[in-house]
């Protein structure tokens, strides 16, 4: 036995120092060879955490890619070159990732001039793109896209019955997806018909009236689709194990039916549906500070976005003639 055992050791053995894990090349940093010293100044100096370090990397990746795609180095930086940098980025990215590009180069030229890397401070000639408040214009849609996308909802499934149930919330309250996955069945008072959002972004809670609608599509999941638990949150995953359904989820539902039945928005998902809902009220000439408290806005500035937006065809269903919500 002992001799049938040496042979099949060496071969282990033989086995594991062949298995010895290749070494990973550190990924390159964008203009080392011109600021060595730059990556450890973010560290030490400034203190900043290896996820912001790649932060930095990747911001200056696109200036060192735009730098060689027209042919010049760092030594030739100007404020024109620095103005057509901004311009040519800020198309691809979005308002904060502007501002944050932005902010990264700034850094690395001042970084630049007190090493005398460059004769010339140029960071103030990295001009912030100028954000204005109410400039975005929310990304709701129609009340008959709703009923598209409600259409195409399978009721008959456990996942459609769950989804149905979220959608309506989201959009007949305008609720957002952490307040819609956090909700549990203490928070509804079925003898009142009212429910609860207990924890919303301004620190504070809601009382909602429940609409016939929206009480039918959650009984219906309770009663055929619910998962057996003692958990007391209402919506779980449909596959096991049978968690909590998460924040992810539902955006990800919601950009799932906005795109089954055919509805083309930006960035779709829980929000659309909550813009949605605001836009609704805005329309039925609600007071921006009513429709604040309702969706749980926490200031009114956070509503006037939506007054922006010209009344749209939504008029008609928000006095009457449409699907209940």
């Amino acid at each position: 036995m002992e001799e049938a055992r040496n042979p099949a050791r060496q071969l282990l053995n033989l086995a594991a120092e062949g298995c010895v894990k290749p070494e990973h090349k550190p990924v390159s940093f964008p203009f080392l060879s011109e600021a060595p010293g730059f990556v450890q100044y973010l560290k030490e100096e400034r203190g900043l955490q290896p996820s912001s370090v790649l932060h930095y990397r990747y911001g200056l990746r696109r200036f060192d890619s735009y730098l060689t795609r027209i042919g010049a180095h760092l030594a030739e930086v100007s404020p024109a070159l620095l103005a057509a940098f901004v311009v040519d980025q800020a198309p691809k990215l979005s308002r904060a990732g502007r501002s944050n590009l932005c902010g990264v180069v700034r850094v690395f030229l001042r970084y630049c001039h007190r090493e005398r890397i460059l004769s010339e401070d140029l960071s103030a000639a990295v001009e912030m793109p100028q954000s204005y408040r109410l400039a975005d214009i929310p990304r709701a849609i129609t009340w008959e896209q709703v009923r598209s996308m409600l259409q195409v909802v399978d009721r008959r499934t456990v996942r459609g019955r769950r989804d149905y149930a979220i959608l309506l919330l989201l959009v007949t309250y305008g609720l957002r997806a952490h307040e819609v996955v956090k909700l549990t069945l203490d928070d509804f008072d079925w003898q009142q018909e009212r429910f609860q959002v207990p924890a919303r972004k301004a620190g504070h809670w809601s009382a909602y009236p429940l609409a016939t609608v929206v009480a039918e599509a959650i009984i219906d999941y309770l009663q055929h689709g619910r998962p057996q638990t003692t958990d007391r949150h209402l919506f779980f995953r449909v596959l096991a194990p049978h968690r909590p359904i998460t924040n992810a989820a539902v955006s990800s539902s919601v950009a799932d039916y906005l795109r089954k039945a055919g509805i083309h928005v930006h960035r779709p998902g829980a929000h659309t549906l909550r813009h949605t809902c605001v836009q609704r009220l805005i329309d039925a000439e609600f007071p921006l500070k009513t429709i604040g408290d309702y969706v749980g806005h926490r200031s009114p500035q956070s509503t006037e976005i939506y007054s922006k937006v010209a009344l749209s065809a939504l008029r008609e269903v928000a006095q009457g003639d449409g699907v209940a919500l």
